[in-house]
């Protein structure tokens, strides 16, 4: 059993890994700005009122206790950020940066996972895997934020031999109730309907939520020495199609009826939007880019899996 502080711990994401770290019988105590119901009550569990701002509530926790494992969920997409990620959202992220990994140093934690983006990687034309290695592309707000966060973890644990820290690049996440990501692929918000190419077989690189719950889990219990620090790429391991997406939306009654696009007028269109539309490839999470979209770019799991393996995917989410 492990002391375990969870931030963003009531968001989706946060909230979910809590309850599998519970699971294990681990101590948790999950901040957030406001509390959520699905882990209150459950033993082992205790909510603290705390956000970013709030360095002397931290100060204070990390004091009275003696954490094995901090999880840093804050200031991620999907779990505590809107769609549109802001410049304040990248000064608010720094701030409890900052702070979370020298108190956690401080206090010698153990384990230090953060939770990062795949958002981060210049996605290339041909279809070799993306491993940790390769190169970066930081376009986006969100990757921004993220890569920042990675640095400042990687400075801040250098040459601490005490603690085990690890970034996980995590693809755009969904569950069985949360598809917000997925049908971002597949939605036309000019017709408020489903669209796809040709037969739908080019796909995405996304991450069910069980499959990062599961990974931060196996972290937590088996990482065992410094060899662990580092990044992880974090995803289903495989892509999911198009076609996959529309079965989805369709098998929950989510939309109705499908429309096939014009592939050529679409990249057309997709390159003048780049041209007047930066700000929203910027903010926007979401932002469809046509240039990735029949690349079908996979993320390198290998290491990751080391560690655990990924059975989740589309069609067996829960």
């Amino acid at each position: 059993m492990a002391k375990i502080l969870v931030t963003g711990a009531c968001g989706l994401i946060g909230k979910k890994i809590c309850s599998g770290l519970l699971k294990r019988e681990n101590e948790v105590t999950g901040t957030d700005l406001r509390p959520d119901e699905y882990n209150e009550g459950k033993e082992g569990y205790r909510f603290v009122k705390a956000g970013g701002r709030d360095r002397s509530v931290f100060e204070e926790m990390f004091r009275k206790e003696q954490f094995d494992v901090v999880v840093h969920c804050a200031c991620t997409a999907d779990n505590d950020l809107s769609d549109t990620i802001t410049e304040d959202d990248i000064a608010e992220s720094a701030i409890y940066d900052d702070y979370i990994y020298t108190l956690s140093v401080a206090s010698e934690v153990k384990k230090f996972i953060l939770i990062s983006t795949s958002q981060v990687y210049d996605y290339p034309k041909s279809r070799e895997p993306i491993r940790e290695t390769d190169k970066l592309k930081i376009v986006s707000n969100y990757a921004k934020l993220k890569r920042e966060a990675e640095k400042k973890l990687a400075d801040a644990v250098k040459g601490v031999q005490t603690i085990i820290a690890a970034s996980l690049r995590v693809a755009p996440v969904y569950t069985s109730d949360f598809a917000d990501n997925l049908l971002s692929r597949i939605y036309d918000p000019e017709t408020g309907g489903l669209f796809v190419y040709h037969s739908g077989d080019y796909g995405f690189q996304f991450c069910c939520l069980h499959n990062l719950v599961e990974f931060i889990m196996c972290f937590v219990k088996y990482a065992d020495d410094e060899t662990y620090t580092g990044l992880y790429n974090i995803a289903d391991t495989n892509i999911c199609s198009a076609r996959e997406i529309i079965k989805f939306a369709r098998d929950r009654k989510t939309y109705g009826p499908v429309i096939q696009r014009n592939v050529n007028k679409d990249i057309m269109k997709s390159k003048l939007g780049k041209l007047t539309n930066r700000n929203d490839i910027k903010t926007n999470y979401r932002y469809n880019d046509m240039d990735t979209f029949f690349n079908n770019n996979v993320l390198d799991g290998t290491r990751a899996k080391k560690l655990c393996n990924f059975k989740w995917n589309i069609e067996n989410t829960k």
